[in-house]
Protein backbone atom coordinates (compact mmCIF):
# COMPACT_ATOMS: atom_id res chain seq x y z
CA UNK A 1 0.00 0.00 0.00
CA UNK A 2 1.19 3.04 -0.80
CA UNK A 3 2.02 5.84 1.82
CA UNK A 4 0.46 8.70 -0.32
CA UNK A 5 -3.26 7.48 0.08
CA UNK A 6 -4.89 10.36 0.75
CA UNK A 7 -5.74 10.25 4.05
CA UNK A 8 -7.96 12.60 5.63
CA UNK A 9 -6.32 15.27 8.42
CA UNK A 10 -6.81 14.61 12.01
CA UNK A 11 -4.74 17.96 13.09
CA UNK A 12 -5.60 18.00 16.52
CA UNK A 13 -4.15 14.45 17.15
CA UNK A 14 -1.45 14.91 14.28
CA UNK A 15 0.22 18.04 15.81
CA UNK A 16 1.02 16.48 19.52
CA UNK A 17 2.66 13.72 17.84
CA UNK A 18 4.46 15.88 15.56
CA UNK A 19 5.59 17.92 18.67
CA UNK A 20 6.95 14.89 20.30
CA UNK A 21 8.73 13.90 17.29
CA UNK A 22 12.53 12.54 17.86
CA UNK A 23 11.78 13.16 21.68
CA UNK A 24 12.75 10.21 23.99
CA UNK A 25 9.53 9.34 24.99
CA UNK A 26 7.60 6.40 23.39
CA UNK A 27 4.34 7.92 21.63
CA UNK A 28 1.32 6.06 22.98
CA UNK A 29 -2.19 6.33 20.69
CA UNK A 30 -5.18 4.69 23.08
CA UNK A 31 -8.85 5.08 22.28
CA UNK A 32 -11.45 3.24 21.03
CA UNK A 33 -11.00 0.60 18.34
CA UNK A 34 -11.57 2.32 14.86
CA UNK A 35 -11.18 5.59 16.18
CA UNK A 36 -8.58 6.43 13.76
CA UNK A 37 -5.39 5.39 15.11
CA UNK A 38 -4.00 3.47 12.57
CA UNK A 39 -4.39 6.20 10.22
CA UNK A 40 -2.95 8.99 12.57
CA UNK A 41 0.34 6.77 12.43
CA UNK A 42 0.12 6.76 8.64
CA UNK A 43 -0.44 10.59 8.63
CA UNK A 44 2.73 10.78 11.06
CA UNK A 45 4.68 8.59 8.28
CA UNK A 46 3.36 11.23 5.63
CA UNK A 47 4.51 13.88 7.21
CA UNK A 48 8.09 12.03 8.25
CA UNK A 49 8.40 11.25 4.46
CA UNK A 50 7.73 14.54 3.43
CA UNK A 51 10.04 16.29 5.83
CA UNK A 52 12.91 13.87 4.42
CA UNK A 53 12.97 10.76 5.76
CA UNK A 54 13.82 7.94 4.00
CA UNK A 55 11.21 5.35 3.24
CA UNK A 56 14.08 2.68 4.57
CA UNK A 57 14.37 4.43 8.01
CA UNK A 58 10.54 3.29 8.62
CA UNK A 59 9.40 0.32 10.21
CA UNK A 60 5.77 -0.09 10.14
CA UNK A 61 3.89 -3.16 11.81
CA UNK A 62 0.42 -3.92 12.40
CA UNK A 63 -0.22 -6.48 14.63
CA UNK A 64 -4.00 -6.92 13.78
CA UNK A 65 -2.13 -8.16 10.60
CA UNK A 66 -2.26 -12.00 10.18
CA UNK A 67 1.09 -11.72 9.26
CA UNK A 68 2.05 -10.93 12.45
CA UNK A 69 -0.05 -13.69 13.99
CA UNK A 70 2.25 -15.22 16.24
CA UNK A 71 5.02 -13.25 17.28
CA UNK A 72 6.82 -12.57 20.41
CA UNK A 73 8.56 -9.86 22.35
CA UNK A 74 11.84 -12.15 21.08
CA UNK A 75 10.52 -12.12 17.41
CA UNK A 76 9.40 -8.64 17.24
CA UNK A 77 12.47 -7.74 18.47
CA UNK A 78 15.22 -9.63 16.29
CA UNK A 79 12.52 -8.91 13.14
CA UNK A 80 12.92 -5.09 13.74
CA UNK A 81 16.72 -5.61 14.31
CA UNK A 82 17.07 -6.82 11.09
CA UNK A 83 15.33 -3.86 9.62
CA UNK A 84 17.43 -1.59 10.89
CA UNK A 85 19.84 0.76 8.90
CA UNK A 86 23.23 1.09 10.82
CA UNK A 87 24.14 4.80 11.29
CA UNK A 88 20.61 5.69 10.85
CA UNK A 89 17.78 7.06 13.12
CA UNK A 90 14.55 4.44 12.63
CA UNK A 91 11.30 5.40 13.22
CA UNK A 92 9.37 2.44 14.40
CA UNK A 93 5.63 2.33 14.33
CA UNK A 94 3.51 -0.54 15.98
CA UNK A 95 -0.40 -0.64 16.00
CA UNK A 96 -1.97 -2.67 18.03
CA UNK A 97 0.51 -3.91 20.05
CA UNK A 98 -0.79 -5.05 23.07
CA UNK A 99 -1.50 -8.45 20.88
CA UNK A 100 2.08 -9.39 21.51
CA UNK A 101 2.92 -11.13 24.98
CA UNK A 102 5.30 -9.33 26.84
CA UNK A 103 5.76 -6.30 24.14
CA UNK A 104 6.98 -3.98 26.50
CA UNK A 105 10.00 -5.84 26.90
CA UNK A 106 11.00 -5.66 23.47
CA UNK A 107 9.81 -1.98 23.24
CA UNK A 108 12.37 -1.06 26.23
CA UNK A 109 14.84 -2.68 24.57
CA UNK A 110 14.75 -0.60 21.35
CA UNK A 111 15.22 2.33 23.46
CA UNK A 112 18.07 0.75 24.36
CA UNK A 113 19.37 -0.94 21.92
CA UNK A 114 18.81 1.91 19.29
CA UNK A 115 18.67 4.94 17.41
CA UNK A 116 14.73 5.46 17.19
CA UNK A 117 11.77 7.35 17.37
CA UNK A 118 8.92 5.48 18.76
CA UNK A 119 5.39 5.07 18.04
CA UNK A 120 2.20 3.20 19.36
CA UNK A 121 -1.42 2.49 19.41
CA UNK A 122 -3.74 0.44 21.78
CA UNK A 123 -7.60 0.42 22.33
CA UNK A 124 -7.67 -0.95 25.77
CA UNK A 125 -5.78 0.70 28.54
CA UNK A 126 -4.36 -2.07 29.92
CA UNK A 127 -1.55 -0.94 27.55
CA UNK A 128 -0.35 1.52 30.21
CA UNK A 129 -1.33 -0.16 33.34
CA UNK A 130 1.48 -1.09 36.13
CA UNK A 131 3.08 -3.38 34.54
CA UNK A 132 3.87 -1.36 31.42
CA UNK A 133 4.62 1.47 33.55
CA UNK A 134 7.17 -0.89 35.46
CA UNK A 135 9.21 -1.02 31.82
CA UNK A 136 8.35 2.75 30.95
CA UNK A 137 7.55 4.70 33.72
CA UNK A 138 7.87 8.38 32.93
CA UNK A 139 9.43 7.58 29.34
CA UNK A 140 5.91 7.61 27.56
CA UNK A 141 3.56 10.05 26.76
CA UNK A 142 0.05 9.14 25.70
CA UNK A 143 -2.21 10.62 23.32
CA UNK A 144 -6.36 9.99 24.18
CA UNK A 145 -8.01 9.92 20.55
CA UNK A 146 -11.75 9.98 20.70
CA UNK A 147 -14.41 9.45 17.70
CA UNK A 148 -14.60 12.84 15.01
CA UNK A 149 -15.95 15.88 16.51
CA UNK A 150 -18.90 17.54 15.03
CA UNK A 151 -16.31 19.85 13.10
CA UNK A 152 -13.96 16.92 12.25
CA UNK A 153 -17.43 15.33 11.06
CA UNK A 154 -18.57 17.69 8.86
CA UNK A 155 -15.23 17.79 7.43
CA UNK A 156 -14.54 14.19 7.24
CA UNK A 157 -18.62 13.99 5.14
CA UNK A 158 -17.25 16.33 2.57
CA UNK A 159 -19.22 19.66 4.13
CA UNK A 160 -17.87 23.25 3.89
CA UNK A 161 -19.32 26.13 6.57
CA UNK A 162 -20.40 29.19 4.58
CA UNK A 163 -21.81 31.76 6.03
CA UNK A 164 -24.96 33.96 4.59
CA UNK A 165 -27.22 37.06 5.82
CA UNK A 166 -30.23 36.66 7.94
CA UNK A 167 -33.36 37.69 7.31
CA UNK A 168 -32.87 40.07 10.40
CA UNK A 169 -29.41 41.32 8.75
CA UNK A 170 -26.84 39.20 10.51
CA UNK A 171 -25.11 36.10 9.64
CA UNK A 172 -25.88 32.39 10.15
CA UNK A 173 -23.53 29.54 9.11
CA UNK A 174 -24.30 26.89 6.77
CA UNK A 175 -23.12 23.45 5.69
CA UNK A 176 -22.37 23.19 1.39
CA UNK A 177 -21.59 19.74 0.63
CA UNK A 178 -19.79 18.95 -2.54
CA UNK A 179 -22.01 19.75 -4.87
CA UNK A 180 -23.13 22.93 -3.78
CA UNK A 181 -26.15 22.18 -1.95
CA UNK A 182 -26.93 24.30 1.20
CA UNK A 183 -28.39 22.71 4.74
CA UNK A 184 -28.69 24.64 7.91
CA UNK A 185 -26.35 23.05 10.21
CA UNK A 186 -29.07 21.85 12.79
CA UNK A 187 -30.17 19.39 10.05
CA UNK A 188 -26.43 18.04 9.57
CA UNK A 189 -26.00 18.12 13.52
CA UNK A 190 -28.77 15.78 13.53
CA UNK A 191 -27.67 13.37 11.15
CA UNK A 192 -24.18 13.40 13.83
CA UNK A 193 -26.73 12.45 16.50
CA UNK A 194 -27.98 9.52 14.54
CA UNK A 195 -25.13 7.99 13.03
CA UNK A 196 -21.65 9.72 15.54
CA UNK A 197 -18.43 10.14 14.65
CA UNK A 198 -16.53 6.96 14.10
CA UNK A 199 -14.90 8.17 11.25
CA UNK A 200 -15.74 4.68 8.92
CA UNK A 201 -18.85 5.77 9.10
CA UNK A 202 -17.36 8.70 6.32
CA UNK A 203 -17.00 5.75 3.83
CA UNK A 204 -20.15 4.34 3.51
CA UNK A 205 -21.94 8.08 3.68
CA UNK A 206 -25.01 9.19 5.43
CA UNK A 207 -26.96 6.28 4.47
CA UNK A 208 -28.47 4.70 8.24
CA UNK A 209 -28.62 0.98 7.61
CA UNK A 210 -25.31 1.39 6.30
CA UNK A 211 -24.03 3.08 9.10
CA UNK A 212 -25.62 1.36 11.79
CA UNK A 213 -24.62 -2.41 9.95
CA UNK A 214 -20.69 -0.71 10.20
CA UNK A 215 -21.32 0.47 13.82
CA UNK A 216 -22.79 -3.14 14.86
CA UNK A 217 -19.17 -4.82 13.28
CA UNK A 218 -17.18 -2.08 16.02
CA UNK A 219 -18.89 -2.71 18.94
CA UNK A 220 -18.83 -6.74 18.23
CA UNK A 221 -14.73 -6.57 17.85
CA UNK A 222 -14.95 -4.05 20.79
CA UNK A 223 -16.53 -6.76 22.88
CA UNK A 224 -14.97 -9.77 21.66
CA UNK A 225 -11.29 -8.84 21.08
CA UNK A 226 -10.72 -6.03 23.75
CA UNK A 227 -12.79 -7.54 26.08
CA UNK A 228 -13.28 -11.09 25.96
CA UNK A 229 -10.17 -12.37 24.34
CA UNK A 230 -8.11 -9.97 26.32
CA UNK A 231 -9.05 -11.39 29.56
CA UNK A 232 -8.02 -14.93 28.60
CA UNK A 233 -4.94 -13.61 27.37
CA UNK A 234 -4.61 -11.83 30.74
CA UNK A 235 -5.40 -15.66 32.27
CA UNK A 236 -8.38 -13.73 34.05
CA UNK A 237 -11.93 -15.12 34.42
CA UNK A 238 -13.61 -12.01 35.70
CA UNK A 239 -14.91 -11.25 32.31
CA UNK A 240 -16.73 -14.11 31.63
CA UNK A 241 -20.24 -14.12 30.41
CA UNK A 242 -20.89 -12.46 27.56
CA UNK A 243 -24.54 -12.24 28.32
CA UNK A 244 -23.93 -9.98 31.27
CA UNK A 245 -21.50 -7.76 29.90
CA UNK A 246 -23.77 -7.10 26.98
CA UNK A 247 -26.57 -6.53 29.82
CA UNK A 248 -24.12 -3.92 31.56
CA UNK A 249 -23.62 -2.42 28.34
CA UNK A 250 -27.21 -1.31 27.99
CA UNK A 251 -27.49 -0.15 30.64
CA UNK A 252 -24.56 2.06 30.72
CA UNK A 253 -25.92 2.94 27.21
CA UNK A 254 -29.36 3.33 28.31
CA UNK A 255 -28.10 5.44 31.53
CA UNK A 256 -25.74 8.18 30.17
CA UNK A 257 -25.46 11.08 31.99
CA UNK A 258 -27.40 9.57 34.72
CA UNK A 259 -25.82 9.08 38.10
CA UNK A 260 -25.31 4.86 38.80
CA UNK A 261 -23.89 2.75 41.20
CA UNK A 262 -22.29 -0.81 41.15
CA UNK A 263 -24.83 -1.61 43.15
CA UNK A 264 -27.83 0.28 40.95
CA UNK A 265 -26.89 -1.61 38.06
CA UNK A 266 -27.20 -5.28 39.83
CA UNK A 267 -30.71 -4.34 41.16
CA UNK A 268 -31.92 -2.86 37.74
CA UNK A 269 -30.98 -5.72 36.18
CA UNK A 270 -32.99 -7.84 38.65
CA UNK A 271 -36.30 -5.80 39.36
CA UNK A 272 -36.33 -5.18 35.27
CA UNK A 273 -35.93 -9.12 34.46
CA UNK A 274 -33.43 -8.80 32.22
CA UNK A 275 -30.92 -11.41 34.23
CA UNK A 276 -32.12 -15.04 33.96
CA UNK A 277 -33.98 -16.26 37.14
CA UNK A 278 -34.39 -12.30 37.84
CA UNK A 279 -34.10 -12.98 41.81
CA UNK A 280 -32.35 -11.42 43.91
CA UNK A 281 -29.87 -14.24 44.63
CA UNK A 282 -29.38 -13.92 41.11
CA UNK A 283 -28.12 -10.55 41.09
CA UNK A 284 -23.98 -10.02 40.13
CA UNK A 285 -21.92 -8.62 43.10
CA UNK A 286 -21.36 -5.79 43.34
CA UNK A 287 -17.88 -7.09 42.85
CA UNK A 288 -18.35 -8.34 39.66
CA UNK A 289 -20.45 -5.29 38.27
CA UNK A 290 -17.72 -3.26 38.81
CA UNK A 291 -15.15 -5.85 37.24
CA UNK A 292 -17.63 -5.68 34.34
CA UNK A 293 -17.72 -1.53 33.90
CA UNK A 294 -13.69 -1.76 34.46
CA UNK A 295 -13.59 -3.47 31.30
CA UNK A 296 -15.18 -0.95 29.47
CA UNK A 297 -13.57 2.03 30.65
CA UNK A 298 -10.75 0.07 29.56
CA UNK A 299 -11.84 -0.58 25.87
CA UNK A 300 -12.59 2.95 25.81
CA UNK A 301 -16.21 2.56 24.90
CA UNK A 302 -17.13 4.20 27.78
CA UNK A 303 -15.71 7.25 30.19
CA UNK A 304 -16.16 7.57 33.60
CA UNK A 305 -16.98 11.37 35.45
CA UNK A 306 -16.83 11.99 39.33
CA UNK A 307 -18.87 14.31 41.28
CA UNK A 308 -16.92 17.25 42.67
CA UNK A 309 -18.67 18.68 45.72
CA UNK A 310 -18.09 22.66 45.05
CA UNK A 311 -18.43 24.11 48.39
CA UNK A 312 -16.35 21.00 50.26
CA UNK A 313 -13.84 21.08 47.60
CA UNK A 314 -13.67 17.48 47.68
CA UNK A 315 -14.49 14.35 44.78
CA UNK A 316 -17.13 12.44 46.03
CA UNK A 317 -16.63 8.36 45.85
CA UNK A 318 -20.36 7.72 44.89
CA UNK A 319 -23.16 8.10 42.03
CA UNK A 320 -20.37 8.86 38.66
CA UNK A 321 -21.87 9.09 35.49
CA UNK A 322 -20.84 7.51 32.59
CA UNK A 323 -20.69 8.44 28.69
CA UNK A 324 -20.51 6.76 25.81
CA UNK A 325 -17.71 6.99 23.63
CA UNK A 326 -19.72 7.30 20.02
CA UNK A 327 -23.50 8.28 19.86
CA UNK A 328 -24.05 6.39 16.96
CA UNK A 329 -22.76 2.94 18.92
CA UNK A 330 -25.07 4.21 21.01
CA UNK A 331 -28.44 4.28 18.60
CA UNK A 332 -27.05 1.00 17.25
CA UNK A 333 -27.67 -0.95 20.53
CA UNK A 334 -30.90 1.12 21.63
CA UNK A 335 -32.39 2.29 18.28
CA UNK A 336 -33.26 6.10 18.02
CA UNK A 337 -35.06 7.83 20.24
CA UNK A 338 -35.87 11.24 21.21
CA UNK A 339 -36.88 10.84 24.73
CA UNK A 340 -33.74 12.09 26.33
CA UNK A 341 -31.91 14.08 23.75
CA UNK A 342 -30.52 16.58 26.86
CA UNK A 343 -28.43 13.72 27.72
CA UNK A 344 -27.30 12.77 24.45
CA UNK A 345 -26.04 16.74 23.98
CA UNK A 346 -24.35 16.08 27.85
CA UNK A 347 -22.59 13.11 25.79
CA UNK A 348 -21.61 15.17 23.00
CA UNK A 349 -20.31 17.68 25.32
CA UNK A 350 -18.52 15.96 27.37
CA UNK A 351 -16.02 14.71 25.09
CA UNK A 352 -15.76 18.24 23.15
CA UNK A 353 -14.83 19.70 26.48
CA UNK A 354 -12.21 16.42 26.33
CA UNK A 355 -11.01 17.12 23.20
CA UNK A 356 -9.91 20.95 24.01
CA UNK A 357 -8.01 19.57 26.82
CA UNK A 358 -10.30 19.84 29.86
CA UNK A 359 -10.58 18.22 32.64
CA UNK A 360 -13.77 17.68 33.81
CA UNK A 361 -16.75 16.52 36.40
CA UNK A 362 -19.84 17.06 37.70
CA UNK A 363 -20.41 19.83 40.36
CA UNK A 364 -22.37 19.01 43.09
CA UNK A 365 -23.44 22.26 45.13
CA UNK A 366 -26.43 21.99 48.20
CA UNK A 367 -28.83 19.78 46.64
CA UNK A 368 -28.07 21.14 42.93
CA UNK A 369 -26.17 20.04 40.07
CA UNK A 370 -24.07 21.23 37.52
CA UNK A 371 -23.60 19.45 34.46
CA UNK A 372 -19.60 19.78 33.84
CA UNK A 373 -16.67 22.01 35.83
CA UNK A 374 -14.55 21.71 33.20
CA UNK A 375 -10.81 22.70 34.64
CA UNK A 376 -7.59 23.33 32.63
CA UNK A 377 -4.51 25.21 33.74
CA UNK A 378 -5.57 28.83 32.87
CA UNK A 379 -8.82 28.36 35.35
CA UNK A 380 -12.30 26.81 35.46
CA UNK A 381 -15.56 27.08 33.13
CA UNK A 382 -18.95 26.02 34.74
CA UNK A 383 -21.28 24.27 31.91
CA UNK A 384 -24.94 23.00 31.90
CA UNK A 385 -26.67 21.72 29.24
CA UNK A 386 -30.19 21.40 28.11
CA UNK A 387 -32.39 21.13 24.68
CA UNK A 388 -33.80 24.69 25.27
CA UNK A 389 -33.73 27.98 27.33
CA UNK A 390 -37.52 29.10 25.94
CA UNK A 391 -39.16 27.20 28.60
CA UNK A 392 -39.24 29.81 31.75
CA UNK A 393 -39.51 26.68 34.11
CA UNK A 394 -35.93 25.11 32.30
CA UNK A 395 -34.25 28.48 32.58
CA UNK A 396 -34.39 28.54 36.55
CA UNK A 397 -34.13 24.67 36.73
CA UNK A 398 -30.75 25.30 34.80
CA UNK A 399 -29.78 28.69 36.52
CA UNK A 400 -30.21 28.19 39.82
CA UNK A 401 -27.12 25.82 40.64
CA UNK A 402 -24.77 28.26 38.32
CA UNK A 403 -25.92 31.65 40.17
CA UNK A 404 -24.87 29.74 43.76
CA UNK A 405 -21.64 29.01 42.50
CA UNK A 406 -19.43 32.55 44.25
CA UNK A 407 -16.25 32.41 42.37
CA UNK A 408 -15.94 34.41 39.09
CA UNK A 409 -14.75 31.88 36.29
CA UNK A 410 -16.88 31.49 33.10
CA UNK A 411 -20.59 30.08 33.59
CA UNK A 412 -22.32 29.25 30.21
CA UNK A 413 -25.66 27.26 29.29
CA UNK A 414 -25.02 25.53 26.23
CA UNK A 415 -28.54 24.98 24.33
CA UNK A 416 -30.08 23.82 20.81
CA UNK A 417 -32.49 26.85 21.12
CA UNK A 418 -30.58 29.49 23.23
CA UNK A 419 -33.66 32.12 22.85
CA UNK A 420 -32.81 35.51 22.10
CA UNK A 421 -30.89 36.70 25.93
CA UNK A 422 -27.64 36.02 25.20
CA UNK A 423 -26.68 36.29 29.03
CA UNK A 424 -28.51 36.33 32.75
CA UNK A 425 -26.62 38.03 35.50
CA UNK A 426 -23.37 37.17 33.85
CA UNK A 427 -24.37 33.91 32.82
CA UNK A 428 -24.15 33.39 29.03
CA UNK A 429 -26.07 31.38 27.10
CA UNK A 430 -24.95 30.00 23.99
CA UNK A 431 -26.02 28.13 20.67
CA UNK A 432 -24.68 24.50 21.31
CA UNK A 433 -23.74 23.62 17.22
CA UNK A 434 -22.23 27.18 17.12
CA UNK A 435 -19.94 26.46 20.01
CA UNK A 436 -18.99 22.98 18.71
CA UNK A 437 -17.84 24.58 15.57
CA UNK A 438 -16.15 27.54 17.07
CA UNK A 439 -12.22 27.45 17.14
CA UNK A 440 -10.76 26.89 20.45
Amino acid sequence: MSYYRVYKKRDLYLNKLIAFQDTEPVKVVTGIRRCGKSSLLKLMIQHLMETGVAKEQIVEMNFESHEFKDMTAESLYRHVQGLSKPGKRMYLFFDEIQRVPAWEEAVNSFRVDLDCDIYITGSNAYLLSSEYATYLSGRCVEIKMLPLSFREFLYFHGFQLRESTSALGGTKKQAVDQSGERYELREVFDAYLRVGGMPGVADVGLDQERALTLLDGIYSTVVVRDILEREKRRGQRQITDPVLLRKIILFLADSIGSTVSANSIGNTLVNEGLLDGGTRKNAPSVHTVQAYVGALLESYIFYEVKRFDIKGKEYLRTLGKYYIADIGLRNNLLGFRDRDTGHVLENIVYFELLRRGYDVAIGKIDNGEIDFIASNTEGKLYIQVTESMNNEEVRRRELAPLQKVRDNYEKLILSLDPGLQTSFEGIKSRDLIDWLITDR
